[in-house]
């Protein structure tokens, strides 16, 4: 994936991101989006082995057949998402120490505020934070 300032994200998408961070809660969740040049095709909701309401961490057997069937597809890994339950959405300590996919976007949506869901999207190379303009789309 190349270097990207802003994000179309399909609503649809979006919503399903919404909906696991809130059937997860009040642990994190997690998960896989997958596409071709920029656009996702499928989202993966995956494990999260950390169950914990501060961290996450993707299943690596789930890891595994998702990287798979992308490099059987030829897509590519677009980002990662998980979800904030008690904080903003942005990228913690722990999210900038874990952060290993340089060229994926982090998607992190935050459930502090229930009545206002924020879904937000970073850049993480090296420990440096770039949030990218996320749009909703559809």
């Amino acid at each position: 994936m190349k270097t990207v300032d802003l994000f179309n994200l399909d609503k649809k998408y979006a919503d399903e991101m919404l909906a696991h961070a809130v059937s997860a809660a009040p642990n994190e969740c997690c998960g896989i989006l997958a596409g071709i040049n920029n656009n996702v095709v499928k989202l993966y909701r995956t494990t999260n082995t950390e169950r914990s309401p501060s961290k996450y961490k993707i299943n690596s057997q789930e890891m595994f057949s998702i990287y798979k069937e992308i490099s059987e597809n030829r897509w590519e890994l677009l980002g990662v998402y998980h979800s904030h339950v008690h904080t903003e959405a942005y990228p913690s300590p722990t999210d900038v120490k874990s952060a290993l996919l340089p060229e994926s976007i982090y998607f992190i949506i935050s459930l502090r505020d229930p009545e206002r869901v924020v879904i937000r999207g970073f850049l993480i190379k090296k420990g440096k934070i770039t949030e990218i303009e996320l749009r909703i789309t559809g």
